[in-house]
């Protein structure tokens, strides 16, 4: 009988593997499709929406924002000039270190990114469709796969 239980030290996935993360990966790209329909529905580019929505956990420099959406320092400025302009974000001084500027959302940017994920449509019918178990369930297995608590 041939083993279904994947084994790190594998050097091949077993087959319910293989699918396994093929579904995310078809999940995901469905999801990026329905993000960049949503932010275009608020006249944002998909990575103006995602630098909107780090700033609306926490403030943070131009250097974090690059790494966290893995492009460059300048990149960053740019977007955040744009949501700047449009009352989104702000510039703050860091208050760890007063040389150190910072981007913040603003209430509007905020209310923005509330509106944004309020508006996506993707999971939302199949996920209504399980019960809450099976979501709970679903939701213990991403954390896990992701290491979070």
């Amino acid at each position: 009988m041939v083993s279904t239980t994947p084994t790190p030290d594998s050097p091949h996935p077993d087959s319910l593997t293989l699918e396994v993360v093929e579904l995310i990966g078809e999940a995901v790209a469905r999801f990026h499709e329905d993000y960049e329909e949503a932010a275009a529905e608020h006249s944002l580019t998909g990575a103006q929406a995602r630098l909107l929505n780090l700033l609306c956990l926490e403030p943070l420099p131009m250097r974090r924002l690059a790494q966290r959406l893995k492009c460059e320092p300048s990149n960053v400025t740019g977007i955040v000039d744009r949501l700047e302009a449009r009352g989104l974000v702000e510039r703050q001084p860091d208050p760890a270190d007063r040389r150190v500027k910072v981007a913040a959302a603003t209430s509007e940017g905020r209310r923005v990114a509330r509106s944004l994920r309020e508006s996506l449509r993707f999971a939302r019918e199949p996920l209504a469709g399980l019960s809450e178990g099976e979501r709970v369930a679903l939701r213990d297995a991403l954390r896990g796969m992701l290491g979070v608590v």
